[in-house]
């Protein structure tokens, strides 16, 4: 078996065809940032941006996302962020249960590269797929799980917090939970000065 690596990443991800979604991709989104992150960020699937730009959370709800991270003082180019699926489904529908298991290979092997201590898991694919496949994100948001000693906390998807602004509240009350745990663990140190107040969420 190869040795684990980035470039044996780039290219399992550039050659997939292990599902459809490839077929309509304009560019697969592996994802990015800091790849020796304490931090990982997962999400659900690249949108409209995303495929266009081959970049993870670069649309209106990856602007939201930056702005959920500066509120607790983190830069966005410090932690990583990927999704479940590295190509666009057709008309940003959730990625279906066979998708995500087709692409897990990906995602297990980023896991595997960064080691994060930390996960946040955005929205209830991402969480299902790491969690447990009946998890509700409605219920089950902003509840701590640790496997293999790595921490992972459900929230909500940044694009419905901008469908549904009444849920920012709840976002920002997981927000909180993330910086506390990163503190926790001496995470991030150097960060953690102001924060924003949930409005500019």
């Amino acid at each position: 078996m190869s040795e684990v690596s980035w470039e044996l990443l780039e290219h399992q991800i550039a050659a997939c065809q292990r599902c459809c979604l490839c077929r309509g991709a304009t560019h697969k989104v592996p994802g990015q940032g800091d790849r020796s992150a304490p931090l990982m960020l997962i999400g659900e699937g690249p949108g409209y941006q995303e495929d266009q730009q081959g970049l993870a959370f670069v649309g209106p709800a990856g602007q939201l996302l930056t702005r959920m991270l500066a509120a607790i003082g983190l830069p966005r180019e410090r932690v990583y962020i990927c999704n479940t699926v590295k190509c666009r489904p057709p008309n940003n529908r959730t990625p279906e249960f066979a998708e995500t298991q087709a692409c897990l290979i990906h995602l297990r092997m980023q896991v595997q590269l960064v080691r994060p201590k930390v996960i946040l898991l955005l929205g209830s694919t991402a969480a299902r797929v790491a969690i447990n496949p009946s998890l509700r994100i409605t219920h089950e948001r902003g509840i701590w799980v640790e496997r293999k000693g790595v921490w992972m906390l459900p929230t909500y998807h940044p694009s419905a917090l901008l469908h549904d602004p009444a849920k920012k509240r709840e976002a920002w009350e997981d927000l909180q939970r993330l910086r506390d745990k990163l503190q926790e663990l001496g995470l991030y140190p150097d960060l953690y000065g102001q924060e924003a107040a949930h409005g500019d969420v």
